[in-house]
């Protein structure tokens, strides 16, 4: 029998932990053994200095494409969690229906937890087993959210949480009750998207688009402009950089990475950076092709972060990654990528010795490439499910 399983969005905006269950959404589904749907919370979201809706986000439009049904409710996500409080009596008539037609709920981060504590309010919420899959190491930044984690585990509607880090695991453990069935996926992407350069040409075409000249290194940062990714941090380094490799240009992608956002503007003059080497670029449709012309991709966040893919992608398309030390960033990028202080000197200083031993660094990252895959990946979360699913069975 085909499992029918749920996973509920808060919303379809950019980011890695959207890009990832996505991709398990889509994988687990065009297997066949398991029959995904999705139901977002929201219509549009409010997020980082920019607007997105739902029908526009690249995961949605790879999920529809991959005949995955996609269900939105009315809100808008913002900033703050949708409250329990918040959803109307149609979304949650059209929310329990959904639901009940469910073998298993899958809750994209602990956000949408809000949602089931509200149907459970108003007697209307299904018996189906409920996996949380977390993405954070630092809980307490999830807001009001983590209190509902807390209350679904504690009252039995939370079944087990699925951690994409062992540092999202141990940072939740302590807000979860003891002998909650907690497991730890490891994040993988998909190496036949992100690949290294096979044409010169495409490199140097996109060079050319941006204003990059055919030979100049280029570090990357693919992060959203939120404080978590510390995108001060990033531009100060750069202007260190700058300074000792006047060629060098800098590329940042993401929701609110843009010289239209003033926050990002302010981050700019302050760190004197020299705006002719610097691409703000925004949402990007074509992150692969942005990761194959970067000799360096950079994560300089200050917290929050678990296994970051970013990491992963330009690491599989060639860069070299450098990240500061938070969640399992260290130990996801060790044999081929570097761990640097949180400091702008020390960023520029390991960014400069990763652009003097570039051939080797490469080689490094691309022999890494068959571990990064998310066939295991999805292979796990496979399994379980399949074993939530079992376990309703056996209750029944």
């Amino acid at each position: 029998m085909t499992l029918r399983v749920l996973s509920l969005y808060e919303g379809f905006f950019a980011g890695g932990a959207r890009i990832l269950h996505s991709d398990v959404v889509a994988g687990l589904h065009a297997a066949g053994e398991q029959s995904h749907g999705v139901l977002s919370l929201s219509a549009q979201a409010r997020r980082d200095a920019t607007v997105q809706f739902a029908h526009d986000d690249p995961r949605y439009r790879r999920l529809a494409g991959a005949g995955v049904e996609i269900t939105a409710l009315g809100g808008t996500a913002g900033a703050k969690p949708m409250d329990p409080s918040s959803f109307g009596e149609l979304d949650l008539y059209r929310a329990a229906e959904a639901i009940a037609q469910a073998d298993v709920v899958l809750s994209l981060k602990e956000q949408p937890l809000g949602l089931l504590l509200a149907l459970r309010a108003h007697g209307l919420m299904p018996s189906v087993p409920v996996a949380a899959c977390l993405h954070r190491s630092d809980p307490g930044h999830s807001g009001p959210a983590l209190g509902w984690l807390r209350e679904a585990a504690e009252t039995g509607l939370l079944t087990a949480t699925i951690s994409c880090a062992e540092s999202t695991d141990a940072a939740y453990a302590q807000h979860l009750p003891f002998g909650l069935d907690r497991r730890v996926v490891r994040n993988g992407i998909d190496i036949d998207v992100f690949t290294p350069e096979a044409d010169p040409a495409d490199g140097a075409a996109l060079r050319v688009r941006l204003g990059i000249p055919l030979d100049a290194p280029v570090v990357l940062l693919a992060a959203r402009f939120d404080a978590m990714k510390d995108p001060g941090l990033f531009l100060r380094a750069t202007a260190r950089l700058s300074a000792r490799r006047p060629d060098a240009h800098f590329v940042l992608c993401g929701a609110g990475m843009r010289p239209d956002n003033a926050a990002f503007a302010s981050l700019m003059t302050d760190a004197a950076v020299p705006a002719d080497r610097v691409h703000a670029l925004g949402i990007r449709g074509d992150m692969p092709d942005l990761y194959r012309i970067a000799d360096i991709v950079a994560l300089t966040s200050a917290f929050g972060e678990a296994s970051p893919l970013c990491l992963l992608e330009g690491a599989a398309s060639g860069a070299t990654p450098v990240t500061t030390d938070v969640g399992d960033a260290a130990s996801s990028v060790a044999g081929f990528g570097l761990v640097t202080p949180r400091e702008p000197h020390a960023i520029a200083a390991v960014w400069e010795s990763v652009l003097s031993e570039r051939g080797r660094l490469r080689e490094a990252a691309l022999a890494a490439r068959a571990g990064l895959s998310r066939g295991r990946m999805i292979d796990e979360y496979r399994a379980a499910i399949e074993g939530l699913a079992e376990r309703r069975r056996l209750a029944a």
